[in-house]
């Protein structure tokens, strides 16, 4: 069965589980994250961190070549297996944001790298319970900087006829369980091949669940992309500009269910 044979691309439940068949893609196409958004999202003095909904563990790994103590918790097990495998160096657990493994105080940061827009309400009651006094909330999403036209042109292309919100927003953290959230942006660019931006965009939710021949028709359509626009044709490398969208906040001492 392809992956869009039966899932509705207009489904938030859907697009969710789209990624346990895409996780080659993902893992193989997926940018990883700039040191400085880590180092600002990861607080001084942290020991033990989780990433959660880790996916393969694109930030996972820069987590654990820190020297930290990292735990992924990822309710896919194919994004798990793929993430075991490629950062043993981590614990990975299954598990969600609305039912976090873990016992109560038990880390010093919660980090969310791409996947806070699929958390419901529950999610932040259980993210304090997890942190310790004084533990952190960071969040993160790397968003194309479209401001650039090939980057502009890959972006419509991929979200043509696309009914759901975009994923990338200011997070609406509860002010009874954390601070006031703090924002700061990263621009990074990561070198990839163009013959990569296909597979980037078919690493999508909104493509992996498209009925096969509409998501085959907007891969061609990258395809053309790169072969005849100036910045890509020819070219074997491109960079590909980010803005690392960056959003930390402290768990309240008093927030309900925190320790």
């Amino acid at each position: 069965m392809s992956p869009g044979d039966s899932l509705d691309p207009g489904s938030r439940a859907d697009r969710a589980a789209s990624f346990e068949h895409g996780a080659a893609q993902y893992a193989s196409t997926r940018p990883s994250y700039p040191d400085a958004a880590v180092d600002w999202l990861v607080p001084d003095g942290a020991h033990r961190v989780l990433d959660l909904a880790a996916g393969t563990g694109k930030l996972t790994e820069r987590l654990v070549a820190r020297g930290l103590d990292v735990v992924a918790v990822e309710p896919s097990d194919a994004m798990r297996d793929r993430l075991a495998e490629t950062v043993p160096g981590a614990e990975a657990l299954p598990g969600s944001a609305e039912a976090v493994p873990l016992p109560d105080s038990s880390v010093d940061a919660v980090l969310v790298a791409q996947a806070w827009h699929w958390f419901s309400p529950a999610a932040q009651p259980e993210i304090a319970r997890v942190l310790r006094p004084g533990g952190r909330l960071g969040i993160v999403w790397n968003v194309r900087d479209s401001s650039v036209d090939w980057v502009g042109r890959f972006t419509e292309i991929i979200h043509r006829g696309d009914t759901l919100e975009h994923s990338y927003r200011e997070p609406a953290l509860s002010e009874h369980l954390f601070t006031t959230p703090e924002h700061r942006t990263v621009p990074w660019a990561d070198r990839v091949l163009t013959s990569s931006l296909r597979p980037l965009a078919a690493s999508r939710s909104y493509l992996l669940t498209l009925p096969p021949a509409r998501r085959e028709e907007l891969l061609e359509e990258i395809d053309r992309l790169v072969a005849t626009h100036p910045d890509l044709a020819g070219r074997t490398e491109v960079d590909l500009p980010y803005l690392a969208q960056c959003w930390r906040a402290d768990v309240r001492p008093d927030a309900p269910g925190a320790a």
